[in-house]
């Protein structure tokens, strides 16, 4: 026999209306209600847990630190990236720092080669009647043919770094794009590939039998290396081939005459990386590059006592692509900025742009920062200046180039370090008064990247200015 259920409600309860049974509901009816019921709770509950994960990250987000490092190609971010490391993750730096050897050889050679192509191309044009056929005579033909080595050696470590063969160029001879100072098509390999380069090579200690275990292929080279080294030396010291280097306006990296000079240190089999030399060595990676710091590497104990143990920030800092083919992906990573480290290198008053050479360097790092300055996104992100290479400035200046004559706007100011340091200051703060969204306070440093000692005390700054506004923001300063 059938029967129904009877419920009892306030008519004038809306809720109760809403939430009442169908009146003679059967009981089948009942059971599939029911089911229906069970099924909506199920999914509600689901998206209250996909909400309150939701939340738990971005409550996570909110409590790191994030940094970008921005700027131009070879502004000298992945070697400020290098200094935060090195001075607030010692323990994960130190078990990196051989994986730097196989790059370190191959910044060395690169540069030997790059000289060899130079003067390659100048005997070239004396034997058309350009030059003075006395200055290079068969001694420095027979350059060419003693290094001719380091060609394999440098395609060797390129493909020991993990590149492919379509990442392998293959250089141009006689090549003006290659020897202009607009400079060559930089080599470079993919973020993956380095970081499983890292992972086989971590920790290694650089002995004859580890070497000759894991990396026969680097001890290869390196007794290459070892055999040119005295060629190479007297290549790198001759006056004659500095002239020619100068006359030609060859392009090498920055770090390059550090390593020619260290070539006795670096081409021994028992060689392990420096600091020094780490810092120096330039690879180029694709991709974002994402490091993340502990609350413990990044704080002092006495700092740390301003938090709950728990409410320590970690801090993330990202290494974003320079050249304008990567800058497109920057806009991802505007959100929720804490701080922007923005690499200006202030030596490029006379240098062109690698990607357009009708584009001055300087001129390029002004249009990156007033668009940073400028964005709403970052408008409440505090901003970091660093007036960088100022090692190259001083010694640019030394040498006599005139500042006015690629800067016009410079005028008849002093032709002195510190006096053009001052005014591009100035013009840099300019920008960031006239084109923020919102009046903030920017904090810029003149620096050297490559200078440990003066770094480690700047970073200790940036990260002390960086925790205030933390604490500011957090409310709990």
């Amino acid at each position: 026999m059938a029967f129904s259920v009877v419920f009892h409600h306030d008519a004038t309860d809306p809720l109760a209306v809403i939430s009442a049974p169908p009146p003679n509901e059967s009981s089948h009816d009942r059971a599939a209600r029911e089911e229906r019921e069970v099924e909506a709770q199920r999914i509600s509950d689901l998206i209250d847990d996909e909400i309150r994960a939701e939340r738990a990250v971005r409550k996570k987000e909110e409590e790191s630190v994030k940094i970008l490092l921005l700027g131009q190609s070879e502004s000298g971010k992945s070697t400020t990236l290098k200094n935060f490391r090195m001075r607030f993750a010692r323990d994960k730096w130190i078990e990196e720092r051989a994986s730097w050897r196989a790059v370190i050889l191959l910044n060395l050679v690169r540069s030997a080669n790059t000289i060899l192509d130079a003067l390659s191309q100048d005997m070239d044009e004396e034997q058309d009647g350009l030059n003075d056929a006395s200055k290079f005579d068969d001694y420095y033909r027979q350059y060419k043919v003693r290094l001719s080595p380091l060609q394999a050696v440098e395609s060797n470590l390129k493909r020991l770094l993990g590149a492919t063969p379509e990442d392998i160029q293959p250089r141009k001879q006689n090549s003006p794009t290659t020897l202009s100072p607009c400079g060559s098509s930089e080599f470079f390999i993919r973020s993956r590939a380095w970081r499983n380069f890292i992972q086989t090579t971590r920790g290694h200690e650089f002995s004859k039998h580890s070497f000759e275990r894991d990396l026969p292929n680097l001890v290869d080279n390196t007794e290459v290396i070892a055999n040119c080294k005295d060629d190479i030396k007297a290549l790198w010291m001759d006056g004659l081939i500095q002239d020619m280097l100068w006359r030609r306006r060859t392009r090498l990296e920055d770090s390059a005459g550090f390593f020619l000079d260290a070539i006795d240190r670096l081409s021994a089999r028992d060689y392990e990386p420096t600091d020094d030399d780490v810092l120096r060595a330039r690879l180029r990676t694709l991709d974002i590059q994402e490091h993340e710091m502990k609350r413990h590497e990044v704080f002092s104990p006495c700092s740390l006592n301003t938090f709950a143990d728990t409410d320590a920030p970690k801090w993330k800092i990202f290494d974003v692509g320079g050249s304008r083919t990567q800058r497109h992906a920057w806009l991802p990573y505007f959100d929720q900025v804490n701080a922007v480290i923005f690499l200006a290198p202030i030596s490029c008053f006379d240098e062109r742009l690698l990607e357009d050479p009708r584009v001055n360097r300087l001129e390029d790092s002004f249009i990156l920062w007033k668009a940073i300055c400028s964005s709403k996104l970052l408008s409440g992100t505090i901003l970091i200046l660093f007036l960088n290479k100022m090692d190259i400035l001083e010694q640019k200046i030394r040498n006599g180039i005139m500042v006015k004559r690629f800067l016009p706007s410079y005028g008849d100011r002093p032709n002195e370090t510190n006096d053009v340091v001052k005014y591009l200051r100035q013009k840099f703060k300019d920008t960031v008064r006239y084109c923020s969204p919102e009046p903030r306070i920017c904090h810029i440093y003149p620096t050297s990247v490559t200078d440990t000692k003066a770094m480690a005390v700047t970073l200790t700054s940036v990260r002390d200015g960086i925790l205030r506004e933390y604490l500011k923001r957090a409310d709990l300063f």
